[in-house]
């Protein structure tokens, strides 16, 4: 591992998940930064809705419903503040990449992405993100669960706060994470996108009583992908 230290912390990792995906994440505002320093944005359009891609230094930082105008504007002041920059329209490799990845995966031609990811947030925030890519295409866990494997089995309210708060969706699969009964709940883009997600990966899913589930959801146990629906 690289470390380099500002104000706040940078680290570049390798996932386990994606061996080939670069991962930088970011605490606190970072020192020396350019007044040029821009977060380089465009919109993009989903078959689960409207996005926006975002990149800077050639590193992925954001990749976003744009369902939710409060919660962008959170999402925005946060990536401007931890990385020390302004945003602007326009494109860069890393976000074309990150667009012809996204056509695959929804496609249903890509089940891995190996696009440098650049987090930006908290510690805390940074140990759920990166968790969230050691969930495989195709699986759920619980938030539950997802508390459990980062050892603070007490904090499952503050991990899904993090999940919330996450920037890179898609990515950063949290779409992968599910209430503890199987429900579709908490998702920044909606439960219907969520949901239209989880069947890309072939993931099991009925409606009972109103609500949309995991179908044959086991609490202790990780769901694991049905190469075709029953």
């Amino acid at each position: 591992m690289i470390r380099v230290l500002f104000d706040g912390i940078c680290s570049r990792t390798m996932c386990n998940a994606c061996p080939n995906s670069a991962i930088f994440a970011v605490e606190g505002k970072t020192k020396n930064m350019s007044e040029n320093n821009v977060i380089i944005t465009r919109r993009y359009q989903s078959p689960c809705g409207e996005m926006i891609i975002g990149s800077m230094a050639q590193m992925l930082c954001l990749c976003d419903w744009v369902c939710d105008a409060e919660r962008r504007l959170l999402i925005d002041r946060r990536l401007a503040r931890h990385l020390g920059a302004d945003f602007e329209e326009g494109t860069s490799a890393v976000i074309e990449q990150a667009v012809g990845q996204l056509d695959e995966y929804f496609q249903g031609k890509r089940s891995v992405f190996d696009v440098p990811l650049l987090f930006a947030g908290t510690q805390f925030q940074q140990r759920v993100w990166r968790e969230l890519l050691a969930i495989p295409y195709g699986t759920t866990i619980s938030y539950s669960q997802l508390a459990q494997r980062l050892a603070m089995p007490h904090a499952v309210r503050a991990v899904a706060n993090a999940c919330g708060a996450n920037a890179i969706s898609v990515f950063a699969p949290c779409h992968r994470v599910v209430g503890s009964n199987g429900s579709l709940t908490g998702y920044a883009g909606g439960i219907e996108a969520k949901r239209k997600l989880l069947l890309i990966e072939n993931t099991p899913i009925m409606i009972e009583g109103g609500k949309i589930l995991i179908r044959n959801y086991a609490p202790n146990m990780i769901q694991k992908r049905k190469e075709s629906a029953s």
